[in-house]
């Protein structure tokens, strides 16, 4: 039975590229195309591919941690194919974890080979879990931590501590991201899911689908109607956030309300 591919890359080009020498490899269908790390996740879970096509570096949520995602959320881990142009030292972590990659620009002879080794895999192996957890952590702790955030502002770009970020909300699919020093601008993350996989998870809280917080600049917990809270923020309008109901659990635990 031919293999199903998924094809997971920001850029379109790249994705173009794949399809064309996969087809020509023969006996491997691709099955659908993401162009982003939130994709890569809902397709994954929505077709069970047998074998994924992974860019390494995307915006917002990376290739890393699509892979970190399907581990959290306990989905079934297809054969994962990397692509990257450059970093070398995770050439290095493939090899030791025997996950196979791909250098761009793609070559044919090496996609097929791909191909091949993600069929023998399946045979013959085990779910790949253990060692793409392993690949994972070992990436991970490579990693620099930015603790900086790109925003634009008055067609200037600006860097902000993530500290210093009071709140981000999204309207119309902008995200807009306060500063505590009054500052708003912009960020290029295309959701609010995506902007969080980039801050601290120990600062930063998805208090309601539109909008993320800085825990440490909440500076009040206002009571609302039907057992429901606002947030007033510690920026100069003193902004009210709503918390929605899915999380008004989490707000009592963090502040044992």
């Amino acid at each position: 039975m031919p293999l199903s591919a998924l094809i997971v890359d920001d850029e379109q080009l790249a994705r173009d590229e794949l399809a064309y020498l996969l087809k020509g490899v023969g006996d491997i269908d691709v099955v659908a195309q993401g162009k982003n790390g939130v994709e890569a996740v809902n397709l994954i879970k929505e077709h069970n591919p047998d074998v994924v096509f992974l860019d390494v570096q995307m915006p917002g949520l990376d290739g890393f941690g699509v892979i970190k995602k399907l581990i959290d959320r306990r989905l079934p881990l297809p054969q994962i194919v990397f692509a990257t142009a450059y970093e070398q030292y995770a050439i290095k972590a493939f090899e030791v974890n025997a996950v196979d990659y791909l250098l761009k620009p793609f070559d044919k002879k090496r996609v097929a080979q791909s191909v091949q080794k993600a069929r023998k895999n399946l045979q013959t192996e085990a779910p790949p879990s253990d060692k793409l957890e392993t690949l994972v952590r070992m990436l991970e702790s490579q990693k620099p931590q930015n603790s900086k955030v790109l925003l634009k502002s008055m067609g200037r770009l600006f860097l902000v501590d993530q500290k210093d970020i009071c709140f981000a909300s999204i309207e119309d699919g902008v995200i807009t991201v306060v500063n505590t020093s009054g500052m708003e601008g912009q960020s290029n993350c295309r959701t609010l899911e995506e902007l969080l996989e980039s801050l601290d998870p120990s600062l930063f809280w998805r208090a309601h689908r539109s909008f993320l917080v800085n825990i440490n600049r909440i500076k009040e917990v206002v009571p609302w109607f039907k057992s429901s809270y606002q947030l007033r923020m510690d920026d100069r309008k003193q902004t009210e956030v709503p918390v929605s109901r899915a999380q008004t659990k989490r707000l009592r635990e963090l502040f044992k309300l």
